[in-house]
């Protein structure tokens, strides 16, 4: 039993170990290889971020709707049902809205970049590349880690934009608080805690996250892609475990970085 814990825990670091080492390579060959992948990043910005919106839309208006619902009759009782906005703005754009996009593109992006390279890795394409000596990491890493890093942020944002806008739609048709009301509040609350620059501190600690958010599931992702062996059954099993390591590192690492920003 102490024999094949061991052999996990050494599975795990050597996993951990091949993710870091192609996010530093995909870094240290962006600047000279951007030129010749600009093709490839354009086609993962449709995957990346065209594919995944009307999903992020949806999910952030109806978050905001049912925080509104629940908190809103909470606070109904209270008689404070007008201070309603000044904890969804900052619960959406500080926590909820960076959480919630990236679990929506762990589930749509990263298990497709997953299934897209292990099949890849399985049909020994990727053997293919390595033989006509082209850099893997930077053919198949680079531009995916790329794309969901530079637009995991907006679409985070869009997201807690329309929980906003659903929430003052349950404030006004639920609550009885006027929109003008609502987003007065919203904007106070936003500024209350000015952060560099005088950007609000919600805001931007929401984006740093997605921008982590991005880089964790891109490359996480690949990894386990070009690691994958075992045929078909390969490709289920890794896609499978992307979205494991992807949904516990979100997790985990947006407590550190809450506690990091908020403590």
């Amino acid at each position: 039993m102490l024999a094949e814990q061991g052999r996990g825990l050494r599975r795990s670091i050597g996993d951990a170990g091949y993710a870091l080492r192609i996010l530093f390579h995909s870094a240290a060959r962006l600047i000279p290889d951007l030129p010749l992948r600009w093709r490839f990043v354009r086609d993962q910005f449709v995957v990346c971020a065209i594919a995944p919106l009307p999903v992020v839309g949806v999910v952030g208006l109806f978050t905001g709707m049912i925080l509104a619902l629940q908190l809103g009759l909470e606070l109904a009782t209270y008689g404070q049902a007008e201070q309603l906005s000044n904890v969804i703005a900052p619960t959406l754009f500080r926590e909820m809205g960076p959480f919630m996009t990236g679990m929506i593109l762990t589930a749509s992006v990263g298990s497709a970049m997953a299934a897209e390279i292990a099949t890849m890795a399985v049909s020994e394409e990727i053997d293919g590349l390595e033989c006509l000596s082209i850099d893997t990491v930077s053919f198949l890493a680079l531009p995916r880690i790329l794309a969901l890093t530079l637009w995991a942020p907006v679409l985070t944002f869009v997201g807690c934009v329309l929980g906003v806008v659903g929430g003052g739609i349950v404030s006004l048709t639920q609550l009885s608080v006027p929109l003008t009301v609502y987003y007065r509040n919203v904007r106070e609350s936003l500024q209350a805690d000015p952060g560099f620059g005088g950007f609000p501190e919600e805001i931007y600690t929401g984006l740093l996250k997605a921008v982590v958010f991005g880089i964790i599931i891109s490359t996480v992702s690949c990894a386990v892609g070009m690691r994958t062996r075992g045929g078909a059954l390969g490709v289920g099993r890794a896609v499978r475990a992307d979205v494991v390591r992807c949904f516990l590192l979100i997790i985990v690492t947006g407590y550190y970085l809450t506690w990091f920003f908020f403590k």
